[in-house]
């Protein structure tokens, strides 16, 4: 069967969206029913230093209102707080909070396990050249964890 170009960006689409619904889904039994795609986003872009709702529109390429709403409900949950800055008492600075950073590391355990499920599935072999191809096509660098404003807007 021969398939378009179209076809092949729907499949690597679904690919994401089987691994994201999954790990939600198993996120939320796990005690995070609570986070949504982007919210991982902009929780790794806060611990990799987006400390204001500026800073953090910037890196996810969104409005700094959606970056604002987006910090409440993460305050709200739980996964970031706002604390004073130092240099600065005007200011407030955003810091992932521990369960913030345990929510962090569960999705990375949940990840792990559905790539051990897709290995068992079609075999380490066939996985292993799925992931160096990607790689060669996609490029060496990691994807960026902050996510583009249409993954965001997408997810959101």
């Amino acid at each position: 069967m021969s398939r378009s170009g179209a076809d092949l960006a729907l499949l690597l689409l679904g690919g994401f969206r089987t691994l994201v619904d999954a790990a939600q889904a198993e996120l939320a039994k796990r005690g995070h029913a609570d986070v949504r795609p982007v919210h991982d986003f902009a929780i790794r872009a806060i611990a990799a230093g987006a400390d204001s709702a500026s800073e953090l529109g910037r890196r996810m390429a969104v409005s700094k209102q959606a970056a604002a709403k987006t910090i409440a409900v993460l305050q709200e949950r739980g996964y970031v707080a706002r604390e004073p800055d130092p240099a600065d008492a005007r200011r407030k600075r955003l810091r992932v909070t521990d369960r913030g950073f345990e929510m962090l590391r569960t999705g990375e355990a949940v990840f792990d396990e559905l790539r051990e499920e897709w290995r068992r599935r079609i075999g380490a072999a066939q996985l292993d050249e799925l992931e160096a191809r990607l790689t060669e096509l996609v490029g060496k660098d990691p994807v960026r964890l902050d996510a583009p404003g249409w993954v965001a807007r997408d997810l959101g």
